[in-house]
């Protein structure tokens, strides 16, 4: 699992992150902070993988708090940061920081979603291996660019797309295009195209799965953390 920590000023806006956090396969939240200090004492204690950290906190800005994540090496951790600053001075020095995405508010959930199963899919990726090549480090940051990131083949569209990634969110083990176009209300077809867009950003794994005699089912199954014990 991706033990997650939360950082946002407003506690029903923390409230909604953490729903939306638990709602992912493969994500655990272990804690909720309000503050900067907060912050930085529940990373040390609790030592999450992932921190979603507002920029807009009461005692430090956001971007001190990643400053001092990134000063103190015996605390590795990734960052995603879910604000409302939209200034680019603020979007400069989260990048330099070293954040894995920047989600602006307000958004709904399949946009958050979509950020945390794109890191979710370079993750495992990384932890699949011990030398990277080239190919390698390309299909990683592919996985960090999620579908918005760029534009959408012409005749797909962002709603649909996230009805298909929800579709495929709620099995852990993998759908057919068949039952994941029942489940996004779409056709087969259509259904198709958007996994084959899917898997060509690295989104998307399809296994063979060998059942009753036939043709052997393709199954499509978002890349996700491998969970692991607590």
């Amino acid at each position: 699992m991706i033990r997650t920590l939360v950082v946002d000023d407003d506690f029903r806006v923390a409230d909604l992150h953490c729903a939306y956090v638990e709602r992912i396969p493969g994500f655990q939240v272990i804690g909720r902070a309000h503050a900067g200090g907060e912050a930085l004492r529940d990373v040390e204690q609790l030592q999450p993988d992932l921190v979603l950290l507002d920029i807009y906190l009461p005692d430090m800005s956001g971007l001190e708090v990643l400053q001092h994540l990134r000063e103190e090496e015996k605390t590795p951790v990734d960052v995603i940061a879910i604000t409302a600053a939209r200034d680019v001075d603020s979007l400069r020095a989260a990048m330099r920081g070293g954040v894995v995405h920047y989600l602006i508010k307000p958004f709904l959930f399949p946009a958050f979603e979509a950020k945390l199963l794109s890191y979710a899919a370079a993750r495992d990726r990384m932890t699949r291996l011990n030398r990277a090549e080239q190919g390698d480090v390309d299909r990683i940051f592919g996985a960090l660019r999620t579908a918005r990131a760029e534009a959408l083949p012409k005749g797909l569209s962002d709603a649909t797309l996230d009805l298909v990634v929800s579709a495929l969110g709620r099995s852990q083990s993998g759908l057919p295009a068949a039952a994941v176009a029942e489940e996004a209300g779409v056709s087969r077809v259509t259904a198709r195209r958007y996994l084959d867009h899917l898997c060509n950003l690295g989104r998307v794994e399809v296994t063979m799965r060998y059942g009753s005699p036939g043709r052997p089912e393709h199954r499509y199954r978002l890349v996700t953390a491998i969970p692991s014990p607590l």
